[in-house]
């Protein structure tokens, strides 16, 4: 009932392959890729490293749990260039990495691609924002139809689309058989959302989670579960009774430096908790 993957954006000092291996020998079976550098950035992939990559998945047993294509590092740093620039060449480059990240989702085999909220927005008006967002949406619709691939968007604290509030506002105006919600269950946190409430409320649309910790001042910091505020327990039945059935994926790039023991204790937390939720839901009925 529980899969869990990791992202790789926490393995930055390691090759996709070495990330992989490793967390396939831990445990996990699916790893979330990382469309950027140094991983998977798809203007540097050619056709031979796409054939690399999905043969690393195959060797070890593992799937593409999600496409991460919020950072885009390679042009600018983890929010921009964003959907809602002001320079149209900067939208464009947003535009153009989300179709280059949904074709390499079809490629190797994953359903979806998450992407940032809008962006910052910086001395822009939330409605401008908004409408600038929706034009470069609607550029992707397409495409992401055609390879049958999710664009999810994942709400975050700062960011255009924050509150479960105004990404429900947003995807009022969107086709659902494209778009849907990245579950960030930490950002949702930070914001001060009840998450098991939202995970029932908005379940036919949530099609991926990013699963991480987050302090109980609720400062938007990625920590490894047990290490901050955030119920798990709660939060697990919620997915539970859902009926959710893709992978969970734990989020925590803060700890780039020692991502492999990172990676480790979160398994082995996130595992307890997963088989404690379902050891009462089988003894309650």
């Amino acid at each position: 009932m529980f899969n869990f993957s990791f992202s790789s954006n926490a393995f930055r000092y390691f090759s996709l392959t070495d990330a992989m291996r490793a967390l396939s020998a831990m445990g996990y079976k699916g790893i979330e890729i990382m469309a950027d550098i140094p991983h998977a950035y798809p203007p540097y992939l050619e056709g031979k490293d796409i054939l690399r990559i999905k043969a690393d998945l195959s060797a070890h047993g593992m799937e593409a749990a999600n496409i991460n294509a919020f950072t885009l590092c390679a042009l600018g740093d983890t929010y921009h260039p964003s959907w809602i620039e002001k320079r149209a060449d900067k939208r464009d480059a947003r535009i153009n990495h989300t179709l280059n990240s949904i074709e390499l989702a079809a490629k190797l085999g994953a359903g979806t691609v998450s992407t940032e909220p809008g962006g910052p927005l910086a001395g822009m008006g939330k409605e401008e924002g908004i409408l600038l967002f929706r034009a470069g949406l609607k550029e992707v619709e397409d495409l992401a139809r055609d390879r049958n691939i999710k664009v999810l968007i994942e709400p975050e604290p700062g960011l255009l689309i924050e509150t479960s509030g105004d990404f429900i506002d947003l995807f009022s105006t969107l086709p659902e058989d494209v778009f849907g919600l990245n579950f960030d269950i930490g950002h949702f946190f930070c914001v001060g959302e009840d998450i098991p409430a939202l995970i029932r409320e908005l379940k036919p649309i949530i099609h991926h989670f990013h699963i991480e910790d987050m302090p109980a001042t609720r400062e938007h910091l990625h920590l490894l579960p047990g290490e901050g505020a955030i119920n798990f327990e709660s939060v697990f039945e919620a997915i539970f009774d859902s009926g959710y059935s893709g992978y969970l994926t734990v989020e925590i790039y803060t700890y780039e430096d020692s991502p492999l023991e990172a990676a480790r204790t979160a398994l082995l937390r996130l595992t307890k908790i997963a088989e404690d939720v379902l050891g009462k839901k089988v003894l309650h009925g």
